[in-house]
């Protein structure tokens, strides 16, 4: 294209979107946001007409300083971001996740960018790539309408690749037996911020076997061979893997004890607050591909859970993703069109704040190009990098990811030490690389820090715990 648009398009109100557009604004750019919703189109998932809704889980993962997903957020907190923010002060009592009050975090965003003198927001539906003027960012997200849909395929070849992606129950407060369900956290961490259902060998093999055979919302033809995401399977699916599996994964009773009996359980479900009065709680890793009718039957087996009334029942739906490491560059542009930029998880990230990222990092790329210089890429030691990395990476097999410390260069020094050991301490070496990459490259770019690093030394600080640097369970 030889005529630049003195406007930035950003196509998609979703949180990479939203992020994209605030981040670039706030370079001085002007942007134009093109968002359905609002138009009398909308999504099998969405429900509001809101900037960033989140539609399956109200959780934007670990907050923890010694997790990949708190590491993330460390990054982007540097960089400013305004869904991390909002985030922030939506934030609902989750224990070491950042779970949110959807329709609080929704509104703020909406709020902020609707105010911004940079951002003009066009409640429209784009149908084409052609219709969008350059530099242009596709941020419409998996669930992409179907017309625009089309003309992606084309761009690309005829190449697109799907998962199927699920939503968990929300559950009325008032509904849950607090005479059964007990509130805690995991190893008596947090602020007791989860109810607990609490079931025994029996009721969990009875829950199993009504899994297993409750009436299901099948697949269409066309879309049998769809796969999983691996972080956000059907309940179905996961007892499919065997009729254990849920109990060393969402309903793992591990590091809780029931107040009422001081023992473990033999498995629990948690549930999580969902809004900031506390009147609505989801069920933590049950999404579900049942019939409602089914799920309502099934689910009041779970003690504490007998009369429970369901504000918003789990469903199922395709997302489409592009073959990034194939279609796109290193910087997240078409091959084919470098002022046609993605972002989101569209590019093949999973999780809300993973895709936040890819919405902050490439308001970067695009000011960069804008501004004439070489795009900068955030270091591959950063958690930022190394998502990057993991995106667009050769990859014959590829598939969605989110963050984790796979994801990661492996540090080297680490023989002669115990596996726990080696463990612990290669993932602390990661974290401080990441950090102090990351602020390194903030300084080349003459960008300024929001938090110290390394921060001042502590008088009398005491050395963390080693059982410390572990990943968080179902956060």
């Amino acid at each position: 294209m030889s005529r630049l648009n003195p406007q930035i398009s950003i196509v998609g109100g979703g949180l990479a979107g939203s992020e994209c557009a605030y981040q670039l604004a706030e370079m001085g750019h002007y942007v134009r946001l093109y968002e359905m919703r609002g138009t009398g189109t909308t999504t099998p998932a969405h429900k509001t007409d809101r900037l960033a809704e989140l539609v399956c889980s109200n959780s934007l993962g670990s907050t923890t300083d010694y997790s990949a997903p708190g590491q993330l957020k460390w990054e982007a907190e540097q960089l400013g971001s305004l869904i991390l923010r909002a985030a922030r002060n939506a934030a609902v009592p989750a224990g070491m996740a950042l779970g949110v009050d959807r329709d609080v975090f929704a509104a703020e965003i909406t709020e902020t960018l609707e105010k911004h003198p940079r951002i003009e927001i066009v409640r429209e539906v784009v149908r084409s790539l052609d219709e969008i003027p350059r530099p242009a960012v596709i941020a419409s997200g998996p669930l992409t309408d179907s017309a625009l849909a089309e003309s992606l395929r084309q761009h690309f070849d005829g190449e697109f690749m799907y998962f199927f992606d699920a939503i968990a129950p929300i559950i009325d407060a008032d509904s849950i037996n607090k005479f059964v369900a007990y509130k805690a956290d995991r190893w008596g961490k947090g602020n007791r911020d989860y109810y607990n259902c609490p079931l025994n060998k029996e009721q969990y093999e009875n829950l199993i076997n009504e899994i297993k055979n409750a009436r299901k919302i099948e697949p269409k033809e066309f879309e049998k061979d769809t796969p999983y995401f691996s972080g956000c399977m059907p309940v179905e699916a996961i007892v499919e893997r065997g009729d254990q599996t849920l109990r060393f994964g969402p309903m793992s009773a591990k590091g809780l004890r029931n107040p009422m009996t001081n023992q473990p359980a033999y498995a629990v479900v948690q549930l999580r607050q969902d809004n900031k009065e506390g009147t609505a709680f989801n069920m933590v890793g049950f999404q579900t591909k049942m019939a409602y009718g089914e799920q309502v039957r099934v689910f009041r087996m779970i003690p504490g859970l007998e009369n429970a009334e369901f504000l918003k029942l789990g469903s199922i739906h395709r997302n489409l993703y592009i073959q990034t490491p194939k279609k796109l560059t290193p910087e997240l542009s078409s091959q084919k069109d470098d002022w046609l930029f993605f972002a989101g998880q569209i590019t093949g990230v999973e999780g809300y704040f993973d895709s936040t990222c890819m919405g902050l990092l490439v308001a970067h790329f695009l000011n960069d190009k804008l501004n004439g210089r070489q795009i900068s890429k955030p270091p591959r030691e950063s958690a930022l990098g190394s998502l990057l990395n993991g995106i667009t990476e050769d990859n014959e097999y590829f598939q969605p990811t989110n963050i984790n410390f796979a994801l990661f260069p492996r540090p080297e020094g680490l023989t002669g030490k115990k596996k726990r050991e080696q463990k612990d301490l290669k993932r602390k070496l990661q974290l401080d690389r990441a950090k102090s990459a990351l602020v390194e490259w903030m300084r080349a770019k003459g960008l300024p820090l929001k938090i110290a690093w390394p921060p001042p030394a502590e008088v009398g600080a005491a050395e963390p715990e080693p059982d410390k640097l572990t990943e968080t369970l179902h956060t």
